[in-house]
């Protein structure tokens, strides 16, 4: 696949190459004239979900049903939606993304104090060295577990910018709320008991927050930022700064819009196990660009270590029988077929 070894090749990232004007090495380069139509934003039919209308005792009843039909028809056909209304202000959002640019924006000796191996996940760098025959993503990454707290690999969060540890804090908490409300509002679409998810994912359901920084490359025809995948987690939610996020639907790539004070929702594997295939775990990527870089902040939501989950009971009928079978730790299944350049799903089947 290269001459160069990936080993070699990740340990300078992306950045670097763009700023010793580099062009992409060969590991890097998977893209050799795309067959899948792209639609660009703002044409992007993404739906717009409001979630304020689930969490306000003052919404009237029949408008509350409307937008959880509106959510179950967005999950069910998209597997994602941009939440507005989540109650975390476009100020703290605005926060959240300045504090990550600076993080990426200081020397590498200064990111490199967090660097990782190429095999391991928690700190800088990029992922783990992928499958022979895979290529690179061009992008760099800081990769920090956030809850339970006693998962937290602390030598990896940065001392600098000096506000960083302060406000992913603060934005966990925030996006905790925020799960919680859109777990309950996902099981009320589907008219389940509204607890259900959330005791499916457990108490000490698992926060994984990724920072994502996709610089800019002179060939950006030839890579992407990140390559075609679902999520092996429960569901994902995402702040982008520019648009790049796009999600595969009807053979088509769309691209997500940026609005200023929306999170995406995406959906992972595991909602689409636990709702028995109602839900779709979208398969997405990240474009590249030569005029400008861009951040994104994803939080990973996923069942505690060892829960066990599946299909809920009342979801399974005649009309639709068990499609899934209960697994244990499926991130960690899902993470072997992601580096192969496969999906896992499969192996959830019955």
């Amino acid at each position: 696949m290269a001459e160069v070894p990936a080993e070699i090749l990740l340990s300078k990232r992306v950045q670097e190459m763009f700023l010793d004007d580099e062009p992409p090495p060969a590991p890097y380069i998977c893209r050799d004239g795309d067959t899948v139509v792209e639609v660009s934003a703002p044409l992007s039919p993404v739906p717009i979900i409001d979630l304020s209308l689930f969490s306000s005792s003052s919404t009237p009843c029949t408008k509350q049903q409307q937008e959880l039909e509106k959510l179950r028809s967005a999950l069910s056909s998209w597997g994602c939606f941009q939440a507005i209304g989540h109650g975390i202000s476009s100020k703290f959002l605005d926060k959240i993304s300045q504090v990550t640019r600076e993080y990426f924006e200081q020397p590498m000796e200064e990111k490199k104090k967090q660097a990782k191996g190429v095999e391991e996940f928690d700190s800088y760098g990029a992922d783990p060295v992928p499958a022979a025959g895979q290529f690179l993503d061009w992008s760099d990454q800081l990769l920090l577990h956030v809850y339970p707290e006693d998962q937290r690999k602390l030598i990896f969060w940065p001392e600098r910018p000096e506000s960083f540890g302060g406000i992913l804090e603060e934005y966990s908490l925030k996006t905790k709320i925020v799960t919680d409300l859109v777990s309950k509002a996902m099981a009320k679409s589907l008219n389940l008991e509204e607890n259900c998810f959330l005791n499916q994912y457990g108490e000490k359901a698992q926060y994984l927050a990724r920072f994502n920084y996709y610089s800019r490359c002179q060939r950006p025809d030839l890579v992407l930022g990140l390559k075609p995948h679902s999520d092996g987690s429960g569901y994902t939610t995402i702040l982008q700064d520019e648009e790049g996020l796009q999600v595969l639907k009807d053979e088509q790539w769309f691209t997500v819009p940026k609005l200023s004070e929306a999170v995406l929702v995406l959906m992972g594997d595991q909602m689409e196990i636990m709702t028995n295939g109602i839900f779709k775990s979208p398969m997405h990527r990240v474009v590249a660009s030569s005029e400008r870089e861009r951040i994104s902040v994803a939080i990973f939501y996923t069942p505690e270590v060892n829960k066990e989950v599946g299909p809920e009971d009342d979801l399974i009928n005649e009309e639709r029988p068990r499609l899934f079978k209960k697994v244990k730790d499926y991130a960690d299944t899902h993470w072997a077929y992601y580096q192969q350049g496969q999906r896992a799903l499969h192996t959830a089947e019955v």
